[in-house]
């Protein structure tokens, strides 16, 4: 068993062992994790200054998570899905869900409904039928493996994959979306990114949301990918009280920098059933991006977007950006549309999908 491995089994699974570790009543967590896993790996869980801090505002659940404001699949990702694996929003590219595990589950997950679910396994057939799903459309240019994080996967099941999708003639670009680097550090290893290198040309887009998270280890993790040519960027989610705050997202965005890591996006937290109260206003977002521009150089600056529920796509907002007319608040797509974003909190209360 190789040290990551052994980390991932250290992890943190039951309310119990916060309960030891935090001193918290773990009743009222019970019914949480019964519907959505529990798991913090040891260096996550490390990182947690005091019970409510915003490392464990991430990764701890909460009971606010029972409410039903908000949608099972905002993004309407099943609407998408031509076979189980595969999320074909546009044209040129789609997802591969590699797996539905993590080595930690973010309560906060846009895919909160199945990640760390056995119902919702990603089996080896699917990966294959997904695979032959993207050979068979020559549109496809960019094959983005997500899930859960497809980093969980052994090395030789994650070659495999690899492999089997740079062979395709049209695929020009492969991308992986992995937290890893953030909460298993360990996992990156030499060989893991020696056997990456291989299939350039290779971006992995990785999660901070947090300067804290910007460890040694962590660091370290970030090295080893970008001295083999894996392209890095990161995607952070905009969280109330853990990053809403120009200070924290100032220091984020330039503490990402210097670990080589670009800032990619700042999203607008998904309309997920069971977190509104990680929600915060659009403005906030717009806020934040006026204020880093300047202070913050351009290549630290995030583009702002908003995925929009329905799957119409990730709009780009800009500040003074948004459109009201009615007392609603219009986003464009970038098909032109313009689409009633439901902005207010308390306006989100069904737990229907939108498509």
């Amino acid at each position: 068993m190789e040290l990551w491995q052994q980390r991932l089994k250290e992890s943190v699974t039951t309310v119990e062992e916060l309960a030891q570790r935090f001193g918290i009543d773990p009743e009222p967590l019970r019914e949480v994790t019964a519907r959505y896993p529990l798991k913090i790996t040891p260096a996550y869980v490390d990182l947690i200054g005091e019970v409510g801090d915003p490392i464990w505002r991430q990764c701890v659940p909460d009971v606010l998570e029972l409410e039903d404001g908000g949608y099972a699949d905002p993004l309407a990702e099943a609407h998408y899905a031509p076979v189980p694996a595969i999320i074909h929003r546009y044209p040129d590219r789609v997802i591969l869900l590699a797996s539905n595990n993590c080595a930690g589950y973010c309560r906060f997950c846009t895919r909160k409904r199945k990640v760390g679910s056995s119902e919702h396994a990603v089996s080896f057939r699917e990966q294959r039928e997904g695979i032959n799903y993207i050979a068979g459309d020559s549109r496809i240019r960019d094959v983005i493996l997500s899930g859960g994080d497809p980093l969980i996967l052994p090395d030789a099941v994650l070659e495999d994959l690899l492999a089997r999708i740079h062979a395709i003639p049209h695929v020009e670009i492969i991308r992986i979306g992995s937290r890893v680097p953030v909460t298993l550090p360990e996992r990156i290893t030499p060989a893991l990114c020696a056997m990456l290198k291989k299939y350039a040309p290779l971006y992995l887009n990785t999660h901070f949301n947090h300067p804290r998270e910007l460890t040694p280890a962590s660091a370290g993790a970030c090295a080893l990918l970008v001295d083999q040519g894996i392209v890095l960027g990161n995607q952070t989610v905009l969280l109330r009280e853990v990053n809403d705050d120009v200070t924290t997202m100032t220091e984020l965005l330039r503490g990402l920098l210097k670990i080589r890591v670009r800032p990619y996006y700042l999203h607008q937290m998904d309309l997920v059933q069971g977190t509104a109260h990680f929600r915060t206003p659009l403005q906030t977002g717009l806020d934040l991006i006026r204020s880093v521009r300047g202070p913050v150089s351009g290549l630290a600056c995030p583009h702002f977007v908003v995925d929009l529920p329905g799957g119409k796509g990730k709009a780009p907002l800009l500040p003074d950006g948004l459109s009201y007319r009615d007392g609603k608040t219009l986003i464009t797509t970038s098909d032109g549309e313009q689409v009633d974003y439901p902005d207010v909190l308390d306006t989100v209360s069904v737990a229907n999908d939108p498509a």
